[in-house]
């Protein structure tokens, strides 16, 4: 599965790129909502893990930019555990949504959901 990561923390981003990549999928990485954007555009991935604070455009602007025009799935990452930000995500129609710290196996765990298409698509 192709999946793009965007978070701004570049060891974070390291650590899940490597574990994803150990997982058995393929990843893009970006370290701002620009880039991030632009990535998604070029390279239409099959999974968007996206975290909420970011330079440029935040996790919750990417998921209302792919969900208007996409059906990807996508988790949100958040060290805020504010439950404003989550339902406001979850409004916007991310798919999943992840607190910082996290456990890798969580992060594996859910994004096979995705890989395995178990999760409904919402329309």
């Amino acid at each position: 599965m192709k999946i793009l990561v965007a978070e701004d923390e570049p060891i974070l981003l390291r650590i899940i790129e490597m574990r994803l990549k150990k997982d058995g999928h393929e990843v893009i990485v970006s370290v701002d909502g620009r880039e991030a954007l632009a990535k998604i555009e070029e390279e239409a991935p099959d999974l968007i893990i996206a975290d909420i604070m970011m330079p440029f455009a935040s996790g919750l602007e990417i998921v209302g930019i792919v969900k208007k025009t996409t059906r990807t799935p996508v988790i949100i990452l958040s060290a805020l555990e504010q439950e404003g930000v989550v339902l406001e995500a979850f409004q916007l129609g991310a798919d999943d949504y992840i607190t910082k710290p996290f456990s890798l196996n969580e992060l594996s765990v859910r994004v096979k959901r995705f890989a395995m298409g178990s999760v409904p698509h919402h329309h």
